[in-house]
């Protein structure tokens, strides 16, 4: 929900260790997990340790945060040996965002089309 609250967060209890998932790397700053619903070969879901809303808030509230997602994602990108990939944050409901922590999908391994949606 929009209103969500670090306490309710799903991706908060993740970073906890109260909610399993599949981690594919883990940084002093960010986790990476395989997302439970995948659209592509590769679908991982890049997260800051912090709970932010969305990237519109990290970014403003700590760019060398939203930074290390970003190298975070080239790092899921490299080991999954991805030439080519999509990296999508979405913010609000409206574009599709339905945990409201900052998150990056990491996509690849399949032909992405344009526009998207």
């Amino acid at each position: 929900m929009a209103g969500e609250s670090k306490d309710d967060c799903l991706f908060c209890k993740i970073v906890e260790g109260h909610v399993p998932a599949t981690i594919v790397r883990e940084t002093e700053t960010t986790v990476a997990f395989r997302d439970i619903n995948p659209q592509a070969p590769t679908h991982v879901l890049v997260i800051p340790k912090a709970h932010y809303k969305d990237a519109a808030a990290l970014a403003a509230a700590d760019p060398a945060l939203a930074a290390d997602v970003l190298r975070e994602a080239q790092a899921v990108a490299d080991e999954d040996k991805l030439e080519s990939y999509r990296i999508v944050f979405n913010t609000g409901a409206g574009a599709g965002q339905t945990v409201f922590h900052t998150h990056a999908h990491v996509l690849g391994g399949r032909g992405m089309q344009w526009p998207p949606g």
